[in-house]
């Protein structure tokens, strides 16, 4: 559809979120959590953290949720039944005041999710979600989106968009059917907006520091540089956490919990930065040295996804990079790969 823009008044947040609600749309916002802000289920703007740059956690929960049942099953003497769980068994539901990363994020798990066979679990939740990003007015030394073929106003990804273009007054981009059917909830207090309106002067500038292109070349190229990959992963403790803030990160593992009559399947999130990921039941570890799997990380990324799914599996967000325990840091080993390595 073409995109159309309106005005909505600052003052007016907190009425559209009420409208949502009310109309039982549940509304999935960022939100303080002690020294942290996560993506939680909200009642009201006051909760919203719109005053951050970028939450410590992604959006991804929305559709790929930390924990998720899968099953149910029942023991008896005759033997196991087992009770599936409804994946469209969720409700349309709003994800607001994200950031332009996390909503473009959302195309990488697509690719990852709707790969054959492709996962209803996910595709069901993200089908029901809305998203509505906030341009990014600032920026800080950890993003690095323009390089990965993102920006601080790209719309990829988002159902609408707000950017802040005065202290009154956000535009409102409404750019897919989704979008358009979340806008006429709260038409009553949107205007038109001139379209002459240049949305990057509103924006954070943030600089290109690489090209995707070469890095992907160089990173492809790179496997078998194993004294490259052992410099990058040093300081690395295989804690998981950079996986765990990422937007397209997306791997999982399955849990039973059970007593003597019934149980349910859990999935959960895992990380390839995990020593027990790899690990075969035979004690053997294809990846039992943490640079490989750092190298597995950043393969996966801008290698073997570019080439099976055609996307980048990054959204130069930076999240990994604050996140680390130890400091380390996704933009400089991608520079350093740039650098390092020839084709």
């Amino acid at each position: 559809m073409e995109k159309e823009l309106k005005i909505l008044k600052y003052s007016d947040l907190p009425k559209m979120i009420e409208k949502f609600i009310s109309q039982g749309y549940p509304v999935l916002a960022p939100v303080h959590k002690g020294k942290i802000v996560e993506i939680e289920y909200v009642q009201s703007l006051d909760s919203i953290a719109l005053d951050v740059l970028l939450s410590t956690q992604s959006a991804k929960k929305a559709a790929f949720p930390k924990v998720e049942k899968v099953l149910e099953y029942t023991m008896n003497k005759a033997g196991v039944v087992q009770h599936p769980v409804d994946p469209a068994d969720s409700k349309e539901t709003i994800l607001f005041g994200v950031r332009p990363c996390d909503a473009s994020g959302f195309k990488s798990l697509d690719a990852i999710f709707g790969e054959g066979p492709s996962d209803q679990f996910y595709l069901s939740k993200k089908e029901k979600t809305t998203i509505i990003s906030f341009s990014c007015p600032v920026a800080d030394e950890y993003c690095f989106c323009t390089s990965v073929g993102g920006g601080p106003g790209n719309t990829a990804g988002s159902d609408l968009q707000f950017t802040s273009v005065s202290k009154d007054e956000l535009l409102v981009e409404i750019l897919t059917e989704k979008g358009k059917k979340a806008s006429r909830i709260f038409a009553d207090l949107l205007t038109e907006a001139n379209s002459a309106i240049d949305k990057t002067k509103f924006i954070a500038d943030v600089k290109v520091v690489f090209d995707l292109d070469s890095v992907v070349a160089k990173t492809t190229a790179s496997f078998g540089n194993a004294e490259l990959w052992l410099e990058q992963s040093l300081r690395c403790i295989g804690c998981g956490a950079c996986a765990f803030v990422c937007p397209t990160c997306a791997c999982f593992d399955f849990q039973d919990e059970q007593d003597t009559k019934k149980g349910v399947r859990l999935r959960l999130w895992d990380s390839c930065g995990f020593s027990l990921f790899t690990l075969h039941t035979s004690g053997h570890n294809p990846r039992e040295v943490q640079s490989q799997r750092w190298r597995q990380r950043i393969m996966h990324k801008f290698a073997y996804m570019p080439e099976q799914l055609k996307v980048v599996g990054c959204e130069g967000c930076g999240r990994c990079s604050r996140a680390c325990p130890v400091d380390m840091n996704i933009k400089e080993h991608l520079t350093a790969i740039r650098e390092q390595v020839t084709v």
